[in-house]
């Protein structure tokens, strides 16, 4: 993240366009906002027109169009910003008239992004859907080269314009192509990692949620509880987009005998993703899949809302939108509703089947969050006794590691055990030292 001191904020001027389709229309200014100051920019003013649709040439009327001309100009904006996806027509004849760069929703996601881009894949992937939005607009910023036909009225020559373009064209199709092939790459790895995972029969859970609803600083509390190597925490910034990364810290939650002994071990591994918005670009989804594949293949989502925020219902339905398009709307799922303690609402944390009001930044409920993850990731699994020969080690071991012991005798014919274990690891390894196994399962 840059510095403070570091930092050069562009004046910049919103528009937005109501067509009295969208009743969040206020609220989506809102965000625009947020979001060109998460860009480093300074909001200088805001306009907004209604109408019944949008304008094919200018998304806005064209009076609107002088009215943004002549404020820009009185406030000195450099650029202007619109709520909704322009056309590269529409952003032609804007740029032609206002005589300023300008963006539209999605350029300023995409913008936001780059800026905090940190890892090799995260830079590929914003590259990538930074490249898929330029290609459809290169007419527009190639407009100023002359087209010269052949001779004779030949139209088999192309002039100077055009073989530009299609030259640029070429470049960044090329360009996308060796961006794919080793975003292809990076995924292959990440694929790796989640096997390694899998195999070891550690649960996955996934945060997922609105952007800035809390998903790291919950992350940044399980790893200071629970977390393997205290110093793993990730960016926690009260920001759009504060972090871009997938980050999966190994959560270890313990129980405690009077004798201050560890006996429980119902491990986990939580990923923080990246955070989801409204009208978030279809190419920015498509290029941070594999990242988001994290979502898909949890075992367990919990659905993170800023329930301070009054718009807090809109911001599920968009994450809802968001897992379906990742394919992971079924996945079993506790929401979060954090920030809480911003409401009315009193006597935090409090717990309703897969619900639980609470309050992140200050600690209020990690405990009883932990406790519902692993009641839910460890909810098949059975406790069994074991007696194992000393000669198998090596199941020992496997216990130790990826379940919970909750006793242990040495004895003269081998090593006693009660366990809490998924079926699957007593059918795969110790069926055969099973020493209490319940009547309705004989």
């Amino acid at each position: 993240m840059r510095g403070e001191e570091e930092i050069v904020y562009t004046k910049v001027l919103l528009v937005g366009l109501d067509t009295g389709e969208d009743p969040e229309f206020e609220h989506s200014m809102e965000e625009l906002k947020s979001l060109a100051e998460a860009a480093w920019k300074e909001v200088t003013g805001i306009i907004t027109q209604r109408m019944p649709a949008a304008n094919q040439t200018f998304y806005i009327g064209a009076g609107k169009v002088e009215e943004v001309r002549d404020y820009a100009a009185e406030c000195d904006a450099e650029e202007v910003i619109f709520d909704n996806a322009l056309t590269p027509s529409q952003m032609r004849n804007l740029g032609r008239e206002l005589k300023l760069t300008v963006l539209d929703r999605t350029n300023l996601i995409l913008d936001i992004f780059a800026l905090r881009a940190r890892t090799r894949e995260a830079k590929l992937q914003v590259e990538t859907a930074r490249l898929q939005y330029i290609l459809p607009r290169l007419v527009g910023m190639r407009e100023n080269l002359s087209r010269q036909g052949g001779t004779g009225g030949s139209m088999s020559n192309k002039g100077a314009g055009e073989t530009k373009l299609e030259l640029d064209r070429r470049k960044i199709e090329h360009r996308i192509s060796e961006l794919r092939k080793e975003l292809e790459e990076v995924s292959q790895a990440r694929a790796t990692m989640r096997k390694k995972r899998s195999r070891s029969r550690i649960p996955k859970v996934a945060l997922v949620g609105y952007t800035n609803a809390g998903k790291s600083t919950i992350l940044n509390h399980m790893i200071q509880l629970y977390g393997e190597k205290k110093e793993k925490s990730v960016l926690e910034k009260d920001m759009l987009f504060a972090t871009l990364d997938t980050n999966v810290r190994c959560i270890r939650p313990e129980k405690k005998t009077s004798a201050d002994r560890v006996v429980d071990n119902r491990p986990f591994f939580l990923a923080d993703t990246v955070g989801f918005i409204n009208k978030l670009p279809h190419g920015l989804v498509k290029a941070f899949r594999s990242t988001l594949e994290e979502v898909r293949y949890a075992d367990l989502i919990i659905q993170v809302v800023d329930f301070s925020d009054e718009h807090y219902r809109r911001h599920m339905e968009v994450t809802d939108e968001t897992l379906e398009e990742l394919q992971a709307g079924d996945v079993p799922r506790i929401v979060v509703y954090n920030k809480a303690d911003k409401t009315d609402m009193e006597h935090l944390p409090r717990k309703k089947e897969r619900q639980i009001y609470m309050a992140a930044a200050q600690n209020c409920g990690m405990e009883e969050l932990t406790e519902m993850i692993t009641e839910c990731v460890y909810a098949d699994r059975v406790e069994r006794e074991f007696l194992i020969p000393y000669d198998k080690g090596n199941i020992v071991s496997y216990f130790l590691t990826n379940a919970t012991v909750l006793s242990q005798e040495y004895r003269d014919d081998g090593i006693w055990m009660r366990v809490c274990c998924h079926k699957t690891d007593i059918d795969q390894l110790a069926n055969d030292y099973v020493l209490d196994l319940p009547t309705e399962e004989k």
